[in-house]
């Protein structure tokens, strides 16, 4: 419910902001009177990138992950292994990824998961686009790192069926027990994981 001693512009930027994820209404209003007291240029500045953002990021025409050219820089970077592939929901988990320096391959962003509840089918997603750079024959090895929630799980065992065909490597990321995580805690799905994906030391 939007308040009303506030005047109208300021009603209407905290309303706008409310809509941003993890933002509540306290949160809004902290944020639109902390921009009140901020320097015009400042205001002018974060308007600007604001703009910005939208007319020139976009998807790469290869992998979906977002760049601000045709092509992102881990398709056109050639010491990455183009052969291998790490799937993943958003383009965001590819900084997650990344934040590693384990992987040296490459991306295919899904823009989302499978969830019939939110009405978000296959083609909803970067399936059709991912099936093309397979089946080309250029890829060893898919690896598919979604979520490991009901969505993350049913979409990769939804892509493992018609990635397997093709006659590519599937894998799947090893879930379980977090580092620096007390063993107490973990519920049985995540324990279940720990041990289905534990290795020789």
């Amino acid at each position: 419910m939007r308040p009303v001693s506030y005047p109208e512009p300021l009603n209407e930027l905290i309303e706008q902001l409310r809509r941003l994820p993890g933002i509540g209404q306290k949160s809004a209003q902290r944020i639109a009177f902390h921009l009140l007291k901020t320097a015009d240029e400042n205001v002018a500045r974060l308007a600007q990138s604001l703009q910005d953002v939208k007319a020139r990021v976009r998807h790469c025409s290869i992998c979906s992950n977002i760049t601000d050219q045709d092509l992102c820089t881990f398709c056109t970077n050639p010491s990455r292994n183009q052969r291998q592939i790490c799937v993943v929901e958003e383009a965001v988990n590819v900084v997650a990824i990344e934040k590693t320096r384990e992987f040296k391959g490459v991306y295919h962003v899904l823009m989302g998961v499978l969830s019939p509840l939110q009405g978000v089918g296959p083609d909803d997603l970067k399936i059709k686009s991912l099936l093309a750079r397979v089946q080309d024959g250029a890829v060893d090895e898919v690896i598919l790192a979604t979520s490991p929630n009901v969505e993350g799980e049913a979409t990769a065992i939804y892509l493992a069926r018609l990635l397997k065909p093709l006659g590519v490597r599937v894998t799947r990321i090893a879930m379980g027990v977090p580092v620096g995580s007390d063993l107490e805690y973990a519920d049985e799905v995540t324990m279940h994981k720990a041990l289905e994906g534990r290795r020789e030391v």
